[in-house]
């Protein structure tokens, strides 16, 4: 963390002392923004054993920051839980969020969205040699895992194979240890989440992606309801990731490990 002024120091610890402030664009040089992403989703956003973030929404967003005027050192990361994501928006805790938010009519009824960055769809993720589960249906059979409440997990419970028998744990990891002991058959949520698990060095080759779209999910940066001026600034970033060759950079350094393919880089909605 770069060393600021004493009286820039003091306002900075006065303004993590009361809780708030940090999500405020202060301006000028050295000065700090917090950012919304998830501690717990690798190849996407986690906080690794060394206290380091990685991923690609954390490049993504580090990317942003410094289109705004922002050095990596001036970053304050905010973990950013599915549950809390428009919360920390809507009480200023953060600036924006990237958290592999999917953009949809309720939320935007919340908070506003720049890009999307990133597509991506509901997916299956099954052992390395399984071969009898080409099409959703085929879970009917077989035994499905996801985590507690999740809407992944009821889209196919409920709408596409109602007769799979439903495991919910209480992170992928388990989900990922239960396919290993081939105590389940198949674990499902957005195809880019399960390729950041694949793609782990400890899970290469064990473990890959059966290739379905059984949903739509595009991944929008949040923030503030109303704060045009900070939305159309962020997608001229968006773009520019894109036009300078960065984004295709970053699927690929975090993606290129598992079998997973992306789509293009979705249009940015002004």
């Amino acid at each position: 963390m770069r060393a600021v002024g004493a009286v820039g120091g003091a306002f900075v610890l006065a303004l993590t002392a009361t809780g708030c402030g940090l999500g405020a664009d202060l301006g000028g040089k050295g000065e700090k923004i917090a950012i919304g992403i998830k501690f717990d989703q690798p190849g996407l956003g986690l906080k690794t054993a060394d206290g380091s973030y990685a991923g690609f929404d954390v490049d993504v967003a580090t990317y942003v920051a410094k289109k705004l005027g922002y050095s990596e050192d001036d970053i304050v990361w905010k973990e950013a839980p599915s549950a809390e994501r428009e919360n920390l928006i809507k009480n200023g805790d953060v600036k924006f969020v990237v958290a592999t938010y999917s953009i949809n009519e309720k939320r935007l009824k919340e908070v506003d969205f720049a890009g999307p960055y990133f597509l991506t769809h509901q997916d299956l993720l099954v052992r390395g040699d399984e071969v009898s589960i080409t099409k959703v249906e085929d879970l009917n059979s077989k035994k499905l895992c996801s985590v507690t409440g999740s809407t992944s997990a009821r889209n196919v419970k409920e709408k596409l194979a109602p007769k799979a028998g439903l495991q919910e744990l209480g992170g992928y990891s388990e989900c990922l240890a239960g396919l290993e002991d081939k105590k389940v058959d198949a674990l499902t949520t957005d195809a880019a989440i399960l390729a950041g698990y694949a793609s782990q060095q400890q899970h290469w080759g064990k473990f890959k992606l059966v290739g379905l779209s059984l949903s739509d999910e595009n991944y929008g940066i949040g923030l503030k309801k109303g704060d045009t001026a900070l939305k159309g600034k962020i997608n001229k970033a968006l773009g520019e990731m894109v036009s300078d060759g960065t984004w295709r950079k970053l699927v690929r350094k975090h993606f290129s490990l598992s079998s997973y393919k992306s789509e293009p880089a979705p249009a940015i909605q002004n």
